[in-house]
């Protein structure tokens, strides 16, 4: 599994020129599903994702999480993070896990996320097209991926 986890200031998703689900201060998470993740691939990243220490604290340094801050998740399903364009120019997608399959595992990864923040969270639509609107604070964006097996 791969994210890309933003700090954002607010952030929100659009679908048809209107806003499905908004947060304030909180964490953006795209979240890409490869055809190899399992539940641990899941189980991990939902557990990393809340408690790493990218909120300041009152001293300036990094060191407090999404939970510290009592902030909030946006969670954005995003296949073309598996991109792979390293012949010619046009990426192909042969890592992403299938439609069916990515489905199931993001819905899976948004219900163990909220299990372990204890915060809101919300997404987007699996397969819509979307449009992303953020305010990066910082910025911070941090590119997380599962342990290989």
């Amino acid at each position: 599994m791969r994210t890309v986890v933003q700090r954002v200031r607010e952030a929100s998703v659009s679908i048809s020129g209107a806003v499905h689900s908004s947060i304030g201060a909180g964490l953006l998470v795209l979240a890409g599903i490869s055809r190899t993740d399992t539940a641990d691939d899941l189980a991990w990243m939902s557990r990393k994702i809340p408690n790493l220490r990218i909120f300041e604290d009152d001293e300036g340094k990094m060191n407090r999480s999404l939970c510290d801050i009592g902030g909030e998740l946006l969670v954005v399903s995003q296949f073309t993070l598996y991109a792979d364009a390293n012949r010619g120019n046009r990426p192909g997608f042969s890592e992403s896990a299938p439609p069916e399959v990515a489905r199931e595992l993001f819905d899976r990864f948004v219900e163990s996320i909220r299990r372990e923040a204890g915060c809101p969270v919300k997404t987007g639509v699996f397969g819509a097209d979307m449009q992303v609107a953020l305010i990066n604070d910082g910025p911070v964006t941090i590119i997380l991926e599962s342990p290989k097996k």
